[in-house]
């Protein structure tokens, strides 16, 4: 009796071990189940952040070149110019002194126009040259 009784309790306490067990086991599967979607959302979500970077990444280098060759052609500007500059100061007072001989010249061409006398026109230059330092 009592061991008829003893195996009766065994076996009931293996059905209701089996079945906690076998619930656990679908709670551990339904909760894996979810855990994968969820992962696979998320890594759906990476993969499409990074091609969205990936773009943003690609229009930025290209702005990047852009306004690298635009300040590289705003230097180069700049040098023309100051080379330029550099080339009117060092030639300014010659330029100067050839737009003097220039007015002297259209000064004179208008005096014999008007028939003045050149020769003294040119003994006033001469003179003009003279005491300015430099010789005929």
């Amino acid at each position: 009796d009592m061991l008829v009784a003893d195996l009766d309790k065994e076996m009931q306490e293996m059905e209701v071990e089996e079945k906690n067990s076998q619930e656990e086991y679908e709670q551990f599967m339904e909760d894996s189940k979810t855990k994968r979607a969820q992962d696979a959302k998320l890594m759906t979500d990476k993969e499409g952040f990074k091609a969205d970077t990936e773009v943003q990444l690609q229009k930025t280098e290209q702005e990047l070149k852009s306004t690298m060759k635009a300040a590289m052609d705003k230097a180069e500007q700049i040098k023309d110019l100051h080379l330029e500059c550099d080339w009117l100061l060092s030639n300014f007072e010659a330029r100067k002194e050839a737009r003097a001989g220039e007015v002297d010249a259209l000064k004179k061409a208008s005096a014999v126009l008007s028939g003045a006398d050149y020769a003294l026109v040119q003994t006033r230059a001469a003179a003009h040259r003279r005491l300015r330092g430099l010789r005929a």
